[in-house]
């Protein structure tokens, strides 16, 4: 090769490097110019959807202020027998109706009786009327309550006396509570075809060219001479992942995915505008906020299994792994303890009430079994195949087998425990929540033997004392959603990541066998999923719980997981499509992203006084816009090259 050429590739080279490196740059501003103007609509639109919520058109109201998810009921009655009003909640299973209050029987040849309730707005409600001295049902409604918005039900005698019609009535419009909502779907929208489009015109040599020459020289010089992506060394498995030192690249779509599901933890734990389904699942059932603390477990037996591959081959001894693995198990466990007893800023912390359950301590439990349990299994080379071989379209599964073994004796132990295991004062194998649940049965069996081990081997004090399932089902008992039984799902959930890395290294490059084997696994853990579920909420052999995480919870969203991350892969490292941004960078540093937002959540600007706290629009807002913050640090820290890893 003549020296003009050689001097013309590294030329090429050099712009190609600049031509990456400034497009990365524009992303990660241009996203962080878009979260702030999808706030500022969301801002607007708190404007344009909240007004005062003062229940007084109708005379029979009394004024009163409703909170976020609260309507205001008037009862007229016209009877004259005294009645009490029972409610009862659509997303309550197996629940005894409440009591809500008495209506008083109407003076002879007087006026109807009326009296005032705030009912709820989350789910549709049942509305029970009975007699007080018979105590015989006379009548119900079945009502989804629109939030602020104003009712009447008007209980009157028909044509014979024992005959009572209940009529409800809309005296005001609720408000729509979903409009902020819409509108920053639309504003996110927006943005990202404007975004394409961009992507699309700078592809341009015209335009590519100008956008170097725009750059001054020291920053061109600075970028062609820095690393593309990360340090390319072996980093921790829990943040950061890498395929094997063979392929010389990063799995960026795996990062995407991590900063994907660490992004949506972060702004449910700010409160998701404090809408229900941003919130987790009072028990059995899924909402937004139940998918990401799963799809994080799973995308770190993912990483576990490409960095111990790609440190095994390098030649690194297994017991000096293995010494890094306990050390960074135990710095896990460590910081969560610290993170969740806050009361270190409020004065001395009092050993008897230390919360030891938690998010890290399950992720560093979880990651000391897994990895432990991949690094006696794994192959310290690929092993090379003939395509011929009867078991080669499993090969990846069953050249583990030993690790699938351990997996499989675990789970047969949480099964064991959970259905065999007698509990004192409970059925076996229950798995309700206790409280009005399952009829007030077993009002102090919350979780069964899930929350009787944890108060048996921690005690009530040194668990969470106010589970979801208190919002609902009213129990009393304390459980911790991130207890010791439930810690054995987790495993699996990690070990099915861990899976689909062992699919990453043993087609690498093949991504058409990727995404299919993705896909395949995504659908077997969905048929599992809809057998132990019957494809329902309650009815199932094993329901779908984020408290217990029960076995058809870990199958189910492991199916999202396998069939996500197929997604992710196919449109960041295998078409391009999409650089990942601005996810990749928060899934960079995961553990600083995670560990900040949670010490500092209090503290501006992450939480300042609203001008109406009972408004979704602000507290969307605010949620907004703390998570934002987060996403922004987490682009500069690697615009810097900073990775706090452990």
């Amino acid at each position: 090769m003549k020296q003009g050429e050689i001097f013309t590739s590294r030329k090429d080279r050099k712009e190609e490097a600049v031509r990456c490196d400034v497009m990365a740059s524009e992303r990660g501003y241009r996203w962080t110019v878009c979260a702030v103007i999808v706030l500022l609509i969301a801002l607007c639109a708190a404007h344009m959807t909240d007004r005062p919520a003062l229940s007084h058109p109708h005379p029979h109201h009394k004024t009163s202020v409703l909170k976020m998810d609260e309507a205001a009921l008037s009862v007229v009655n016209e009877i004259e027998n005294e009645m009490m009003l029972y409610v009862l909640s659509d997303h309550c299973y197996q629940c005894l109706p409440q009591p809500l209050g008495i209506l008083p029987a109407r003076p002879v040849s007087g006026t109807p009786t009326t009296v005032g309730f705030v009912v709820s707005t989350q789910h549709a409600l049942t509305l029970l009327l009975n007699n007080t001295s018979t105590n015989l049902e006379q009548c119900n409604v079945h009502f989804h309550f629109g939030e602020q918005g104003n009712y009447s039900l008007w209980v009157k005698n028909l044509n014979e006396p024992s005959q009572v019609s209940c009529t409800m009535i809309t005296e005001s419009e609720p408000i729509n509570s979903y409009l902020p909502i819409l509108f920053t779907f639309l504003a996110f929208a927006f943005l990202a075809v404007l975004s394409a489009i961009w992507n699309t015109v700078k592809r341009l040599d015209v335009v590519t060219n100008l956008l170097i020459r725009l750059g001054s020289t020291v920053e061109t010089e600075r970028l062609i001479n820095s690393e593309l992506g990360t340090p390319n060394r072996l980093v921790n498995a829990s943040t950061e992942s890498i395929i094997p030192a063979t392929t010389g690249r990063r799995l960026r779509s795996l990062d995407t995915f991590r900063g994907f599901a660490l992004v949506i933890m972060v702004f449910v734990n700010y409160g998701g505008g404090r809408y229900w389904f941003f919130r987790h699942e009072s028990w059995n059932g899924l909402t937004v906020a139940d998918l990401v603390f799963p799809w994080f477990v799973f995308i770190m037996g993912t990483s576990i299994c490409l960095s111990l591959s790609g440190s095994i081959r390098r030649g690194v001894k297994r017991t000096h792994l293995l010494w890094r693995i306990v050390w960074r198990s135990l710095q896990l466990f460590l910081i969560g303890v610290i993170i969740i007893n806050p009361n270190y800023c409020q004065g001395p912390l009092s050993w008897d009430s230390l919360r030891i359950p938690g998010v890290l301590q399950r992720l560093g439990f979880t990651y000391l079994v897994v990895a432990v349990l991949d690094l006696v299994v794994a192959k310290d080379g690929l092993t090379n195949l003939s395509s011929e071989t009867c078991w080669y379209s499993v090969h990846d599964v069953c050249l583990y087998w030993p690790a699938w073994l351990c997996v499989i004796v675990l789970e047969t132990i949480w099964l064991c425990l959970t259905f065999f295991l007698p509990v004192p004062n409970c059925p076996t194998g229950y798995l309700g929540p206790g409280g009005i649940g399952d009829f007030g049965l077993y009002q102090n069996c919350t979780g069964g033997a899930a929350g009787y081990i944890d108060r048996w081997l921690l005690r009530d004090n040194h668990i969470y004392q106010t589970p979801s399932s208190r919002v609902v089902y009213q129990s009393m008992m304390p459980f911790d959603p991130e207890g010791v039984l439930g810690s054995i799902n987790s495993i699996l959930m990690a070990f099915l990541g861990l899976q689909a890395g062992k699919v990453l290294l043993h087609y690498r490059d093949q991504h058409k066998q990727i995404i299919t084997r993705f896909l395949i696994w995504g659908f077997v853990l969905g048929i599992i999923s809809a057998v132990l579920t019957k494809c329902s909420r309650n009815e199932g052999f094993i329901p779908v719980n984020k408290n217990l995480w029960s076995f058809s919870y870990v199958t189910t969203l492991s199916c999202f997981a396998f069939v996500t991350l197929g997604v992710f892969y196919y449109t960041v490292d295998v078409k391009k499509w999409w650089s990942g941004a601005p996810f990749f960078y928060p899934g960079m540093n995961s553990i600083l992203v995670y560990v900040g937002h949670e010490v500092f959540q209090e503290y501006f600007p992450f939480r300042w006084k609203m001008a109406n706290s009972q408004s979704h629009a602000e507290h969307l807002t605010q949620n907004l816009l703390a998570t934002s913050i987060w996403v922004f640090i987490a682009y500069l820290l690697y615009r810097k090259k900073i990775f706090w890893k452990i």
